[in-house]
């Protein structure tokens, strides 16, 4: 029997070393599904809740990996649901590939069920590579291609395969006119360097600076070693985008956390007070948090020339690889003697650390926010893998997670959306299933897609060495960093109706699943029962009651932010009092060492 074109797909990705496709099935695709039978599941079709989890999980797979993920879906309104996750691999750099069903060839152009102009849907998204198949023989380029370039340009790409064309038998492109080969799947390339003339040029701006700060983000991930010493050298601190969290560990002195709204205070003051920044692998998109223009010269090194000197008037541009362009650069630096500039961080860093501490230690009701994720840092694994959502709890998982040892973390950086934490977790589990999991993740988001997302993970659980996965939900019936930013940038009272959340028993339903579920409503069970969840024989759910009133005060507040908070307690927030309680409390830490 001859080999279809959809078995011809799965042998290709099998080639490049794809060993599961995160997808939801539908008619569109029913010749991929079928091929998968025929190939005894191999990849593995993970089935999701939804599309737009098929593309968080791959997302999660690819960021945690370093592998291409690959999601599918169904025609029009499974083609639709990939977007946001796709959006989000768009947006932080990752590579994902989207197979995509259509309607049969005859049926297009009219108006057809479930018919959408896909190329027109994905052609912002996919950017990069988008193709429809409409033979057999455009497969092994078409495929070959978007895995190749969402390698090279860190990008989602998608390929369209209408369901007629899926089930016709696979005929190979000929040595004929207007018929492209492809070539074998192979490893990926060497990465570029700087130019040497460049590399000197940084090395003199660096060599004369006498206050150096260094900004990280993921791009600096294999190049980690190569920081510390650049630090080592220059007597440098070293802060960290949110997607370069995990770049290097929270017990090195010198590394001042997280930057941005998000962020610490020593973070804030190395940005302030440098003389000599230097960026390896980050696109930071706030540039009010980095150094006034004009008062700190700035080398930056990434491997896109699209983001060079697009945040900040960087003087020296290395366009290149990290690891290679900073083994270059080093041999070129002088060893600064002078290391009060690297003391001074050091203290800030202590000093703050001994504040979060403080801060998350503030009674609340009933539960400290701040006090989840300081208590798990104490516990965390140094092999953990901890995926962040989007909304307040992203302040704690930002400010009060201390990575150390090989521990990896990631959220949606750019995008920032909601509902990624658990489907990134899923992901991550299927990148490392030797490894434990924790998903930080708030009710809003848990409502919005995690709770289905534990039927994957009951699910797929045998299929992990290590049977661990922790999803922690931030649980104050509250869609809590927008009634925030309504007071801090609008004035605006807390308005129920758009912002309370249903009260729901998320360990209840994790237990209906068969899953561990407990229930935290006393911040003295909180430390034993993340030792009981990480020692657990397989995943549990932490529905942690907490306080929606405990302020994320930025390392900077503006006396406009806090204008507006006084703004709509005046016009009659509902936790009026509440909320200028916890603030004061939260606050005061700051200035008051060793007191509560």
């Amino acid at each position: 029997m001859a080999d279809k074109v959809a078995d011809h797909l799965l042998s290709r990705l099998r080639e490049w070393g794809v060993e599961q496709v995160f997808a939801y099935p539908g008619d569109g695709i029913n010749g991929i599904v079928a091929a998968f039978g025929r190939a005894g599941d191999s990849p593995r079709f993970v089935q999701t809740r939804h599309e737009e989890m098929a593309a968080f999980a791959a997302v999660g797979y690819a960021k945690l990996s370093g592998q291409v993920g690959v999601c599918m879906a169904t025609s029009g309104p499974g083609a639709i649901h990939l977007l946001n996750g796709l959006y989000d691999a768009k947006l932080d750099h990752v590579p994902v590939v989207a197979v995509v069903g259509q309607t049969e060839r005859s049926a297009m152009g009219g108006s057809y069920q479930q018919e959408v102009d896909l190329q027109a849907l994905f052609k912002d998204v996919a950017s990069e590579y988008l193709v429809e198949v409409n033979v057999p023989q455009q497969l092994p380029n078409a495929i070959d291609r978007a895995i190749r370039i969402a390698q090279a340009t860190r990008s989602p790409t998608a390929v369209i395969i209408p369901s007629d064309v899926q089930e016709e038998d696979y005929t190979p492109p000929a040595h004929a006119f207007k018929q492209v080969p492809s070539s074998p799947p192979s490893p990926a390339w060497t990465s570029s360097v700087a130019p040497e003339a460049e590399i000197t040029r940084a090395a003199e701006l660096i060599n004369e600076g006498e206050r150096v700060a260094v900004l990280i983000g993921q791009g600096a991930r294999g190049a980690a070693d190569r920081v510390r010493a650049l630090a080592d050298i220059t007597g440098a601190g070293v802060a960290k985008a949110l997607l370069g969290k995990d770049v290097l560990p929270d017990d090195l002195p010198y590394v001042t956390g997280s930057i941005g709204l998000l962020g610490t205070r020593p973070s804030y003051e190395l940005m302030r007070d440098c003389d000599t920044l230097v960026i390896i692998g980050s696109n930071f998109p706030y540039s009010q948090f980095l150094p006034e223009f004009g008062t700190a010269r700035a080398v930056q090194i990434d491997l896109d020339g699209r983001n060079i000197g697009l945040r900040y008037p960087t003087e020296v541009n290395l366009v290149g690889d990290a690891a290679r362009t900073l083994d270059a650069l080093l041999t070129r630096l002088t060893r600064k003697q002078d290391r009060s500039w690297q003391e001074k961080v050091v203290d800030n860093v202590a000093r703050w650390w001994r504040t979060v501490e403080r801060q998350a230690g503030v009674d609340a009701k009933p539960v400290n926010p701040m006090r989840i994720v300081s208590e798990l840092s104490e516990r965390l694994p140094h092999d953990a893998i901890v995926t962040g959502d989007s909304g307040s709890s992203t302040n704690w998982y930002a400010r009060n997670l201390r990575i150390r040892g090989a521990a990896r973390c990631t959220l949606s950086g750019t995008l920032a959306t909601m509902g990624p934490a658990v489907p990134y977790a899923i992901g991550a589990k299927f990148a490392h299933p030797d490894r434990p999991a924790i998903a930080l993740v708030g009710d809003g988001a848990m409502q919005m897609n995690g709770m289905a997302e534990l039927i994957t993970i009951a699910r797929y659980r045998e299929l992990w060495s290590d049977p661990r996965l922790v999803v922690c939900v931030f649980h104050n019936n509250d869609l809590n960093q927008v009634t925030w930013e309504l007071r801090a940038m609008g004035g605006s009272p807390k308005f129920e109706q758009s912002q309370s959340l249903p009260d729901v028993d998320y360990a209840a339903f994790a237990r209906s699943l068969g899953l561990g579920g407990e229930v935290v409503d006393d911040p003295d069970q909180l430390g034993p029962a993340w030792e009981r969840a990480l020692a657990a024989d397989g995943p549990v759910v932490l529905d942690v009651h907490c306080d929606p009133e405990v302020p994320p005060i930025p390392p900077h507040a503006t006396a406009d932010q806090m204008w507006s908070v006084t703004q709509a307690v005046l016009k009659g927030d509902p936790a009026a009092v509440h909320l200028i309680a916890q603030g004061a409390k939260t606050k005061v830490q700051e200035f008051l060492p060793g007191k509560r």
